[in-house]
């Protein structure tokens, strides 16, 4: 214990040296945590529109009032026709364009059987940009149908009470309601998704980086030649790193409870436990990077071009997994951040316990020990 104990000291004495490192390991967290909070936020609002209202009747104005007042639209322009609209689009002026039709007010206050209740809106929509493209679309559509909603309840009203319940009797209303994120704030997504990212690159780089310094200075060799035995000098190796990670978590858990009110809703014993879980698989990588590694720029490419950035991709954290092909789905199995992002929002959103997360566990300490098992054998065939 004590070589390892004097392995970890000159460790963090290492640290201490690295003036411009040791800043970024603990205000890099919190400077992500506010990007990605406030800057990186995926509820689109003030979405730039264009409006040609061919119909100027009180229905289209409160059609387009309706637009107005949902705050996720702002009207740039007023073409006259759909040529012009589309043409803004073009130019980037705005993202969405609506084109009220002559005699939109005629079919909206026109009978239910009438042939004039039938009218036909133009959404016009920017699709090289298909988040904002999609999420207004979304948004519009949603708008038209409260709208025509609110004007076949008025129709119903003026057929008489009677008529009016019956119709009523053959609708289906579904009772919608959002569990564990009731705004949809996708902040409250991102930010429990910054800590899993901070941990991998912390655990990950920085320990591949480190043991490869150590081979760039030639004290590797002088290490090699003294009594410690290579477990210990893994140990030594990976222990700071350790330490320093469940400093940042609890960075991180302070500064998104301060910045944007998200706490754990779960355990915070089970979130440093299954964090620790975690950081095994991670260290286990960074170990093994360093072995293959003879320089610390080849270790951070290799770190960020094969694993990081392919984890990040496939884990769920920018796009669904869902969404992808059955073929790429099986490969995600065998990415931690992928299992750890479950348990991640598990804790902070649903306030979920161990019992539902053992899956996930599992998975994590069965990817954990093969991963750390493969780097422990090859760095110390290396050191051999």
């Amino acid at each position: 214990m004590r070589t390892i104990a004097f392995i970890i000291r000159k460790e963090f004495q290492q640290l201490r040296r690295d003036r411009r490192l040791l800043p970024l390991i603990f205000l890099a967290p919190v400077v992500q945590i506010i990007l990605l909070g406030y800057a990186a936020n995926m509820d689109v609002k003030d979405i730039p529109m264009a409006v040609c209202d061919q119909d100027r009747t009180a229905e289209s104005r409160a059609l387009v009032e309706a637009f107005l007042a949902s705050g996720s639209f702002a009207i740039r322009a007023r073409p006259v026709d759909a040529r012009a609209a589309e043409a803004g689009i073009e130019r980037g002026t705005c993202s969405l364009a609506l084109i009220i039709p002559p005699g939109y007010g005629r079919s909206q206050s026109a009978g239910p059987r009438s042939a004039l209740s039938r009218s036909a809106l133009q959404l016009l929509a920017d699709g090289s940009e298909s988040q904002s493209a999609a999420i207004g679309l979304t948004y519009a559509t949603l708008i038209v149908s409260q709208q025509a909603a609110a004007r076949a309840a008025e129709r119903l009203a003026a057929l008489g009470p009677a008529a009016a319940t019956a119709v009523r009797a053959t609708r289906v209303l579904p009772a919608v309601r959002v569990l564990f994120n009731p705004t949809l704030a996708s902040r409250n997504f991102m930010v429990p998704g910054v800590l899993a990212m901070v941990l991998m690159i912390i655990t990950m780089v920085l320990t591949s980086l480190s043991i490869v310094k150590e081979k760039e200075k030639g004290t590797l060799e002088q290490l090699i030649v003294t009594p410690i035995t290579p477990r210990q000098l893994i140990i030594g190796k990976l222990a700071p790193f350790v330490l320093i990670s469940l400093v940042v978590i609890t960075l991180v858990l302070g500064a998104s409870l301060a910045l944007f009110g998200l706490s754990v809703r779960g355990s915070l014993l089970v979130l440093y436990a299954l964090s620790l879980l975690f950081m095994l698989t991670t260290l286990g990588l960074g170990l093994f990077i360093s072995t293959i590694s003879r320089s610390q720029q080849q270790a951070m490419m290799i770190a960020v071009f094969f694993f990081i950035m392919p984890m990040v991709i496939l884990s769920g954290f920018v796009f669904p997994i869902e969404s992808m092909p059955v073929a790429i789905q099986a490969v995600t199995y065998v990415f931690p951040l992928r299992w750890y992002f479950v348990i991640i929002r598990g804790l902070f959103l649903k306030g979920v316990g161990f019992a539902e997360l053992w899956k996930e566990s599992a998975a994590l300490a069965a990817i954990g020990l093969v991963v750390i098992a493969g780097a422990v054998l090859r760095f110390r065939k290396r050191l051999e």
